[in-house]
């Protein structure tokens, strides 16, 4: 059999790209969005005070699915910053 070997050189494997902030926002989005419920379920508990209903836990959780969104979006943006900074790409 005959081996073909590229002469090539190949880039070190220890410079890689660094995440987008979009697939950072997308697995951030459950926590963030879990967040966001746990939130509105307990302001709405203090808004109760000014004599303004409650939001039941499902309802705060049905929320939580379109506000999640710029959340998450923020969430990664922060997590994009601290890796920028940690492997120097950034100053803190």
């Amino acid at each position: 059999m005959s081996e073909t070997r590229s002469h090539l050189k190949r880039a070190p494997a220890t410079e890689s790209a660094p995440w987008p902030v979009w697939k950072l926002a997308v697995l951030l989005y459950p926590f963030a969005a879990a967040a966001v419920a746990i939130n509105l379920f307990l302001l709405s508990l203090m808004w109760q005070r000014l004599g303004w209903p409650v939001i039941a836990p499902v309802q705060a959780a049905v929320l939580a699915v379109g506000l999640g969104v710029p959340a998450a979006w923020a969430s990664g943006r922060w997590v994009r910053h601290l890796i920028d900074v940690a492997e120097g790409r950034k100053r803190g």
